[in-house]
């Protein structure tokens, strides 16, 4: 990983979230370690779109686990209300996760389980369907895998499904878009660069699209 570790330090860190100050977009961070390449890429992201904040989970106090599972409520500890109301602020949602077995990982896993909540992000109709309460127009996936490219027809990439369509359409985001990034494991430096400059380019996009819609 000398590759992506060379990369680190010329990414601008962009400030996490704080309510009150200017923040149109929302980048969840769902990597465990801050010396990651998802986490260079949520941060080249957000400092690409200018009003972009950078929710890195792995800096959240909270208990990842519903003890309970939704027979009981569990008490929201701060940092997850603070969390969530960035959620219903954000005009654009953006995930920033690896693949890791099949899935995303269990910090990201279980911020979701937490965070999202029947009757505030999500609700039931009368006839049973989901309705999503999230404000946000637009999201994205920025999703980073080992699976080398060729080998997707025959593994897929259920992360895309679970986040993309099951979470954040299912919560209300109506067009969700995702960005593979698939190799990392062999990925060299002049990929890696290209990665990163795709972020920033898409966070540029992203932030140009909100000032024009008066988001």
């Amino acid at each position: 990983m000398r590759n992506i570790v060379s990369y680190l330090d010329s990414v601008h860190q962009v400030d996490t979230v704080q309510i009150g100050i200017t923040m149109t977009a929302l980048v969840i961070d769902g990597h465990p370690d801050g010396r990651s390449l998802t986490s260079a890429i949520a941060q080249r992201y957000a400092a690409g779109h200018g009003e972009a904040r950078v929710l890195a989970l792995r800096d959240l106090e909270f208990d990842p686990v519903r003890r309970a599972g939704y027979r009981e409520r569990m008490s929201l500890e701060p940092d997850l209300v603070v969390a969530k109301q960035a959620l219903h602020h954000a005009d654009t949602i953006v995930v920033a996760t690896p693949l890791w077995w099949g899935s995303v990982p269990a910090l990201l896993k279980g911020f979701f389980d937490r965070a999202l909540l029947p009757q505030e992000e999500f609700r039931y109709t009368g006839a049973g369907f989901p309705e999503g309460l999230l404000a946000a127009r637009r999201g994205r996936l920025l999703l980073l895998a080992d699976t080398p490219w060729y080998a997707v027809p025959m593994t897929g990439l259920p992360a895309r499904i679970h986040v993309a369509r099951g979470t954040l359409r299912f919560c209300g985001v109506r067009s969700v878009r995702t960005h593979r990034m698939l190799g990392v494991r062999n990925a060299g430096e002049s990929t890696i660069a290209r990665w990163l400059a795709d972020a920033e380019r898409l966070g540029i996009r992203d932030g140009r699209r909100t000032v024009r819609l008066g988001s």
